[in-house]
């Protein structure tokens, strides 16, 4: 092995593990105010990625630049995605805040299953693996003649520092911020000092639907576009929150980053090439270990709670 393999390994686990913290820190926001498993929104990241897919379709049918119809997609992918987040909050999840925990667990899990099914019709999308048109994929894996750097891993990481710095500015610098931080501590303390919770619930699922739908175009640029995508992709970005500390942004973050280094480190230099399939159980045998070891994540805290 040489060190031109490993440093090209880890440009390519910094580059997938940036899609990995987009998604992640959506779950994370929405655990943070609601303690809440948002099992749909892998596939809110699908609806990104299917939509963004649609946007480069018509716009390139249409002869736009690659340099307009990109931040087209992005940006009709996010948008559509944010309105997804707040209707799936506003109508699935605020009715029921009330009830039991595992009533809301079990309707994230109904309304994924309603959102894969949907995407699947042949009149919406169809059960099919189709790339994004080619002058957006020659453009974006054009490599820029570095260890193999393309232009899409440059676009990853200069998206999620520019998301997660707009993130962390809201959180420290704002009221809307300083009113998502009371709502993370003490739900129930911060309505009685008269902030509107549901403006802060709806706020967390918009900006982490968005990230997600920006996770999803970059994917499906990278890879391909199918209904099923946001199955695994959700499950590993939730396992990214864990090892972060779900509920931590920066923990979302560094979670994220770690697990797409560890696979790509496994897939191009440790793992035999019979058993490089195998890369994809890492994400499934760190959950264990982190729930093992230290189950509040690297940068979560442990919370007493009385039963």
């Amino acid at each position: 092995m040489t060190g031109h393999v490993l440093i090209q390994q880890l440009i390519n686990g910094l580059s997938v593990g940036t899609t990995y913290a987009l998604i992640a820190i959506g779950y994370t926001m929405v655990y943070g105010t609601l303690r809440l498993i948002n099992f749909a929104h892998g596939d809110v990241y699908m609806v990104g990625a299917v939509l963004g897919f649609y946007v480069a379709e018509w716009m390139t049918a249409r002869g736009s630049s690659v340099w307009l119809t990109l931040p087209a997609v992005f940006a009709a992918a996010a948008l559509a995605c944010s309105v997804l987040g707040y209707a799936i909050e506003r109508f699935a999840y605020r009715p029921l805040r009330k009830q039991p925990r595992l009533v809301l667990l079990i309707t994230a899990i109904g309304v994924s299953l309603l959102l894969e099914n949907v995407f699947q019709l042949p009149w919406v999308f169809g059960q099919r693996y189709v790339p994004y048109p080619e002058p957006i994929t020659t453009a974006a894996l054009k490599s820029v003649g570095f260890l193999g750097l393309t232009r899409l891993d440059l676009l990853s990481l200069a998206l999620s520092l520019v998301l997660v710095g707009l993130l962390t500015w809201i959180i420290l610098a704002t009221r809307t911020g300083l009113a998502l931080r009371a709502v993370s501590f003490r739900f129930d303390t911060a309505t009685l000092m008269g902030i509107n919770t549901d403006r802060i619930i709806s706020f967390t699922f918009v900006f982490g639907s968005a990230l997600a739908a920006v996770a999803g175009v970059l994917n499906a640029i990278r890879y391909q576009v199918e209904p099923l995508m946001g199955i695994m992709w959700g499950l590993k970005a939730f396992i990214a929150a864990v090892l972060g500390g779900i509920g931590s942004v920066p923990g979302a973050l560094v979670g994220g980053l770690l697990l797409g280094i560890i696979e790509s480190l496994l897939r191009g230099v440790i793992l035999p090439e019979k058993y490089k399939g195998y890369a994809d159980a890492a994400a499934f045998v760190i959950l264990i270990l982190i729930l093992l070891i230290k189950p509040s994540g690297l940068f979560g805290r442990t919370v007493r709670e009385k039963v």
